[in-house]
């Protein structure tokens, strides 16, 4: 190479870090700015505040670049819910004392299509993590191709130790409200934390008794009456097959791994099922006072155990080790510190903390798929991502739960019924196109793929061009 090549390579690099280093300022100056304002506008709400910052860091480059977005306030209206909806929730015991609970419904986004999301039951159910669950499900249901908003709803209310007839009659109370703000084309919800099959099918009998009409309102509903097959299974089905794309960008498959995942419902359960039938050794289930760990690895047996007793019996998970006394519990722990290959977050928000993000790297784990929404604390992603391991966020690999809400929503609408092979090749197939986009938006200059930044720029750009096209509403 010549001096002048030499210098004229220089001066290239030189200009290239120097408009790098301006951008840089430029977004650093941006989502702190941003941050700030909401912060004052939002006080309190934590979750909220993690939820949209993970977001803006990873869009605000695009929308610098973008100067009509800017203009449009897009991001600023991203982030304020079209509607609010608080009310009281009052029923009554077994033994005839009232109680009354908050319920909510945070309708966040609809520019892509009538709002969609989840119902929670569980004590810990406040406004911040409704706005934090209604925004990550604004860009979850984008990134599905499906025409779907961003919405979620729920309640201070536990159904855990009520009985059937305590759980129906609150139910009803909260749809008494929430009917008038819910529809097929308006607003769609279904299941999550604390709501199953028996609440979604209290909830959907009221709301039909006070509409007098039956339309497919509600998913995750009973099979003989709209449910479609599948919907219990999609988000942990799901879960894994978008880390069985993750796992092919490295050459790598399931077989032959061990994985550790967190939770024993539904998400958990089937995750733990399809990772098993892919050749994993799954060895952990957990609930909030413990987990267990089975060196032996998961059977269909044992998970048809786990099944039954989180889904029939609803007792607590260390119960499995006196069905299976090789296993061993642990009280008030996580499993993070167990020895594996694959982590599969399927409980809570913020279950992986720095120091559990630490024992999984230390312990040769190099693929974490989160099954929950939000379940890694940003200064544990940060340590994935320093580490260059496989890991995706919720809104990417939790999203067949909400995908197959939308097949069930297009079965309904049209009035027939997929088999499983149907609904399969479709939840497989979203999943796979999830993956892809996060591919193109994610991958970085040394060939790293930051599905983080990846899922967040590909969902973005399709809720932020639909609301720029419908004008300012």
């Amino acid at each position: 190479m010549t001096n002048g090549n030499f210098a004229s390579d220089f001066d290239d690099k030189f200009t290239k870090y120097t408009k790098y280093c301006i951008m840089d300022k430029q977004v650093k100056n941006y989502v702190d700015k941003f941050m700030a304002e909401l912060i004052a506008k939002n006080p309190g709400e934590k979750e909220f505040h993690q939820a949209v910052s993970e977001v803006v860091e990873s869009v605000a480059p695009y929308i610098l670049q973008n100067p009509y977005l800017l203009d449009q306030k897009i991001m600023e209206r991203i982030v304020e819910p079209e509607r609010v909806i608080m009310f009281r929730v009052p029923w009554m015991d077994d033994k005839g004392e009232i109680h009354v609970n908050r319920g909510f419904r945070v309708q966040m986004n609809s520019a892509i299509g009538p709002y969609k999301g989840g119902v929670r039951f569980h004590s810990s159910v406040n406004l911040s993590i409704m706005k934090f669950l209604a925004f990550e499900q604004t860009f979850k249901n984008s990134l599905t191709t499906l025409p779907m908003g961003g919405a979620k709803g729920g309640s201070d209310f536990s159904p855990r130790g009520k009985s059937d007839a305590e759980v129906m009659r609150f139910c009803q109370s909260f749809i008494n409200e929430l009917y008038r703000h819910i529809g097929p084309d308006t607003d769609v919800p279904a299941g999550d934390i604390g709501v199953g099959g028996r609440e979604v099918g209290f909830m959907f009998g009221q709301y039909k008794k006070l509409k007098n009409e039956w339309t497919g309102t509600y998913t995750g509903k009973g099979q003989c009456w709209g449910g479609s097959l599948l919907r219990p299974e999609a988000t942990g089905y799901g879960a894994c097959y978008f880390a069985q794309d993750m796992l092919a960008t490295r050459g790598k498959s399931f077989k032959g791994q061990t994985v550790v995942i967190s939770g024993s419902g539904n998400v958990a359960q089937y995750a733990a099922e399809k990772a098993m039938r892919l050749g994993a050794k799954v060895v952990t289930f957990s609930d909030s006072n413990g987990y267990i760990y089975d060196p032996e690895g998961m059977t269909e047996e044992k998970i048809a155990y786990v099944k039954n007793l989180k889904n029939v019996i609803r007792g607590r998970i260390k119960e499995y080790v006196k069905q299976y006394p090789n296993a061993k519990y642990f009280e008030g722990e996580r499993p993070w510190g167990v020895k594996c290959d694959i982590a599969m977050p399927c409980a809570t928000q913020n279950e992986i903390e720095l120091k559990d993000a630490e024992k999984l790297v230390a312990n040769g784990c190099y693929c974490v798929t989160e099954g929950a929404n939000m379940p890694t604390t940003p200064d544990a992603i940060a340590l994935f991502q320093k580490n260059k391991m496989l890991y995706s966020p919720g809104k990417a690999s939790n999203a067949g739960g909400v995908s197959t809400s939308g097949l069930e929503m297009s079965q309904n609408s049209m009035r027939l019924k997929w088999t499983a092979e149907e609904v399969d090749e479709k939840l497989h197939r979203i999943m796979s196109d999830i993956h892809a986009a996060c591919v193109k938006y994610g991958t970085e200059e040394d060939g790293y793929i930051n599905y983080v930044k990846g899922a967040n720029i590909a969902g973005f750009i399709k809720v932020a061009n639909a609301m720029c096209e419908q004008g300012l509403v």
